[in-house]
């Protein structure tokens, strides 16, 4: 595969058969978007994750379909070798299967998105196969869901005793069979991943689940250091840019204060 292929369903599939490890990212904007995808991450995900980390909610059950599409647009117009996910935000798919597939083509139609996410298992069979019916490539999440937070009790590591881990591992079969391309594995032992993996013939990505997930995702806020309320165990700081957005901050602040910017060399004559 050449370096600048267009990365599709079945480039993914191929790696997993190859056990060639898949790299994924979230972005939000057209300029990470552009550096991700030259450093070359296989997959980018506009997720509901923008709540917390650009849009200041608490959580991201407030994310509506007009954010997520408002982002996908300016993260597909840096037109991107990598495959480029909308997720699905809450209740834009739970109320009505005619909701799922209207929103999720909106995500495609109106914000460039070659495939959707959304959150959980059996019970969104019917909503899974109509969305797939409509030519929709769906990547299905298990494990730690965040739209579930409120039923979970919080976000809590999931498939930790033996019946919720048989749960997932029965979850992760379905999925394969109903249609689902790949499923990100959130939140669970590494065990329990491993096993998920090995059980599949579609790739999975994992966050939280630790190595032996066919490729990883982390939320690009996070693993730069920019986002800083909290940090799960999972995340690796690959960058402190925070930080330094911080002290550039200060000092453009000190300069304009003490009269040492703009200088000669910023001025025109």
């Amino acid at each position: 595969m050449s370096q600048r292929d267009k990365i599709t369903i079945n480039t993914l599939l191929k790696m997993k058969s190859k056990s060639e490890k898949i790299v994924m990212l979230t972005a939000y904007d057209f300029q990470t978007a552009l550096l991700e995808d030259r450093a070359g991450v296989e997959m980018i995900l506009v997720g509901d994750s923008l709540g917390m980390v650009v849009l200041g909610y608490e959580n991201t059950l407030p994310v509506t379909l007009e954010e997520i599409v408002h982002h996908l647009k300016a993260v597909s117009r840096a037109k991107p070798r990598a495959l480029l996910l909308g997720d699905l935000p809450f209740m834009s798919y739970q109320a009505s299967v005619e909701d799922a597939v209207r929103n999720a083509g909106r995500l495609l139609k109106e914000g460039g998105a070659e495939a959707v996410k959304l959150e959980g298992g059996r019970r969104m069979e019917s909503v899974i196969r109509a969305i797939l019916d409509a030519d929709i490539p769906v990547m299905g999440h298990i494990g730690l869901t965040p739209q579930s937070l409120h039923r979970f009790g919080g976000y809590r590591v999931q498939g930790k005793d033996p019946a919720s881990a048989e749960k997932l591992v029965e979850e992760a079969k379905f999925l394969e069979e109903i249609g689902c391309f790949s499923i990100v594995l959130e939140g669970m032992p590494w065990q329990l991943a491993k096993r998920i993996t090995e059980s599949l013939e579609i790739p999975t990505i994992g966050i939280g689940a630790g190595p032996n997930c066919d490729g990883q995702v982390l939320v690009v806020n996070d693993m730069l250091g920019i986002f800083e309320d909290f940090s799960p165990k999972f995340v690796k700081r690959y960058g402190e840019v925070g930080r330094e957005m911080a002290k550039a901050f200060t000092d453009y602040v000190n300069e304009v204060k003490e009269g040492k910017f703009p200088a000669s060399e910023h001025s025109y004559s």
